[in-house]
């Protein structure tokens, strides 16, 4: 997926898929059915392939054909995917407006010492610019 695409909507039992390959980098069917499923069957294995396959041709998984059992990896970044979803939900519920998303997740739990910081050093930052196609 290149950087000027967006994620392609995921739903959450795709989602669930990208999060092993989030953490393991890549993974084989099997792998990824053993972690979802532990002692699972062979429609938990169809359902994984299943959904490999509907995340490949979303673009956000890559599947390497080279050795016996295909090897997949995430195509797709997890902060692309979330600003995605929280833009979705600032779009359904703020007018478009991600302020009061921000300020209510600021208020609902509490911001460690360093995730102040880091919102210090962001809103402190020069605007960046759009990405092509933004």
């Amino acid at each position: 997926m290149t950087d000027s695409q967006s994620p392609a909507r995921v739903a959450d039992a795709e989602l669930a898929v990208l999060e092993v390959l989030w953490r393991r980098e890549q993974a084989t069917i099997r792998e990824i059915a053993a972690q979802l499923y532990p002692g699972g069957s062979t429609s938990e294995y169809a359902t994984v392939q299943k959904l490999l396959d509907r995340l490949e041709s979303k673009g956000c998984v890559r599947r390497d054909r080279r050795g016996f059992a295909h090897l997949f990896s995430a195509a797709v970044r997890r902060d692309d995917l979330l600003g995605q979803r929280l833009q979705e939900v600032a779009e359904k519920l703020c007018d478009g407006s991600l302020t009061p998303l921000l300020l209510h997740l600021v208020r609902a739990a509490p911001l460690t010492s360093h995730d102040r910081d880091e919102l210090r050093k962001l809103l402190n930052s020069p605007p960046s610019k759009p990405k092509a196609g933004e």
